[in-house]
């Protein structure tokens, strides 16, 4: 049976078959998530990175390129590229595409367990418990969909987004 679980920890030490990147279109990891996995997972992740741009151009939204996951324990990275949050635009939908394109591609690569972050909150703008809210209903809806991953582990940095997912769970038992 398929679960959404929430775990307070570092997305580069989760022993799950993927990990995913909230990254930038160009996969450049400067900051943030992407940062801290370009650095766990070096030099492969960064090597990587460049030959898969090189290829294909830059990740559309809704898209995700994948790389090994170097040191780290996971097999893979899912890159996807969030929306930088702003006012005019369907934050939310883009948001939710992102989410489905990682959990799409780690049903391709027949993963069993997936580690996803608050991909857009911090450096793109998204209020974190929005992003929370549409993280969890978009995994929520993709499982419904007939998705087939056991594990879809929602991995906070801290405590305060740890409860934005807490709450955002809750809300789908009411």
């Amino acid at each position: 049976m398929s679960r959404v679980t929430v775990v307070r920890g570092d997305i580069t030490t989760q022993d799950v078959d993927v990990i995913v990147n909230a990254a930038n279109a160009h996969l450049v990891h400067g900051g943030g998530v992407a940062a801290a996995i370009a650095v766990a997972g070096a030099p492969a992740v960064d090597a990587e990175s460049r030959a898969w741009i090189d290829a294909h151009g830059p990740v559309p939204p809704g898209g995700a390129a994948v790389t090994s996951a170097g040191s780290m324990p996971a097999d893979h990275v899912i890159h996807v590229v969030g929306p930088i949050y702003r006012d005019g635009q369907d934050n939310e939908a883009l948001l939710a595409q992102a989410v489905r394109g990682a959990l799409d591609t780690a049903d391709r690569l027949e993963a069993q367990s997936i580690a996803i972050p608050a991909i857009s909150a911090g450096i793109y703008g998204y209020p974190t418990e929005e992003a929370c809210r549409v993280i969890v209903h978009a995994a929520d809806t993709w499982l419904a969909d007939g998705g087939r991953i056991d594990e879809i582990r929602l991995v906070a940095f801290d405590g305060e987004t740890a409860d934005h997912i807490r709450r955002a769970l809750r809300t789908l038992g009411s």
